[in-house]
């Protein structure tokens, strides 16, 4: 058998940091906005390389407090992927605006840029470019175009921690940026997380005010409406731990890409994800395309080999963007794409030899 995501293997291979990240916290009875809170915030700031860090209680509140903090609300429009997990686009609904979707570009199925200036009008107020799968978006184009018509851009990072397009981490392109820390991410908790970095002021007293009820240092000063969003002081001592071998276990991902592209290069009617060289992809998950698709499962499925579809549906199709009525002719790439991708095991700890037996089985 050979799992999807391992993360009991990798919660065994630093056991005893986790475990005394856990008790010490347990110890001290220190659960909600402890130290390990501040100290995260600034480990994860210095790693990706921004002057501020917010955590909060996942990956969906900080693209959702993003918005209202830039004052995105009702009336307003915001590009988005069609390829991409929902929280990319809820979020934009959930402040009282609205997603556009545009299509995606077929060599690593990111927003494709060249699409997106037909989806601009006077209400829109900001591009959200998802680093998908760990593969980072093109990003001088879509800020290049964001700047011309003076929109923002948040990049939405959630399956990217430690990617880098030119030289440069995912995360500091953006006005703010989100993060996702749930627990099979590149850099995950053992329960739900995120954080939001920027190099704005203004929006980091922003953010803070709306994840804390509206307060920023004072208790029971509510500035504003807010609300509660916040990262559990346990979930911090656990990334306190992790984030020291992020590095290392993104460098393992790849390697174990490179390894599944050797092997795979040689099968008939496999697309291999491209790697670009301008840009530092971390594969959160490694897709390959297939026309056979559902035979591969079957195959894989049999020799007790988990695999998984990311995205099942481009988000326009998916029934709660019913309401939109677009047709498969807008999202032609996207189209494809959802009938013929298919994740294959990706994790630090996976073997050569589960890979060979992997691509083996095809």
């Amino acid at each position: 058998m050979i799992p999807f995501v391992d993360l009991k293997s990798n919660y065994l291979s630093i056991k005893n940091e986790i475990d005394n990240a856990i008790q010490n916290c347990l110890s001290e009875t220190d659960f909600i906005k402890g130290k390990s809170i501040i100290d995260f915030e600034r480990l994860f700031s210095k790693y990706i390389g921004t002057d501020y860090c917010m955590s909060c209680g996942n990956g969906t509140d900080a693209i959702e407090i993003i918005l209202t903090a830039l004052g995105i609300g009702p009336g307003d429009e915001v590009i988005v992927p069609a390829l991409t997990w929902i929280s990319t686009a809820e979020a934009v609904n959930n402040v009282g605006a609205e997603p556009v979707f545009v299509d995606i570009n077929q060599y690593n199925y990111t927003i494709d840029f060249s699409k997106i200036k037909e989806k601009i009008t006077a209400r829109t107020k900001a591009i959200i470019p998802v680093h998908l799968y760990g593969c980072p978006a093109d990003l001088d184009e879509i800020l290049s175009i964001a700047k011309n018509n003076g929109l923002y851009v948040i990049e939405d990072c959630a399956q990217a921690h430690g990617a880098e397009y030119k030289g440069k981490k995912v995360g500091t392109f953006g006005i703010a940026s989100s993060f996702s820390f749930f627990p099979s991410k590149n850099l995950g908790a053992y329960g739900d997380g995120g954080a939001i970095v920027t190099n704005d002021p203004d929006v980091n007293e922003k953010i803070r005010m709306i994840a804390n009820h509206g307060q920023l240092n004072t208790k029971h000063h509510h500035k504003i409406i807010g609300r509660n969003s916040r990262l559990d002081t346990i979930q911090a001592a656990i990334l306190n731990v992790k984030i020291n071998y992020l590095d290392s276990w993104n460098a393992k991902r790849i390697e174990a890409a490179e390894k599944y592209n050797l092997q795979l290069s040689k099968k008939e009617s496999i697309v291999i994800p491209e790697i670009q060289k301008d840009r530092k992809h971390v594969f959160h998950l490694y897709v390959i395309r297939s026309a056979k698709r559902d035979r591969i499962i079957k195959a894989l499925s049999e020799k007790k080999i988990s695999t998984g579809i990311h995205y099942p549906k481009p988000l326009p199709f998916v029934e709660a963007y019913s309401y939109k009525k677009h047709q498969i002719s807008d999202f032609p790439v996207s189209t494809i794409i959802t009938n013929e991708i298919l994740s294959l095991p990706m994790f630090p700890e996976i073997t050569s030899s589960q890979i060979i037996a992997i691509c083996d089985s095809f």
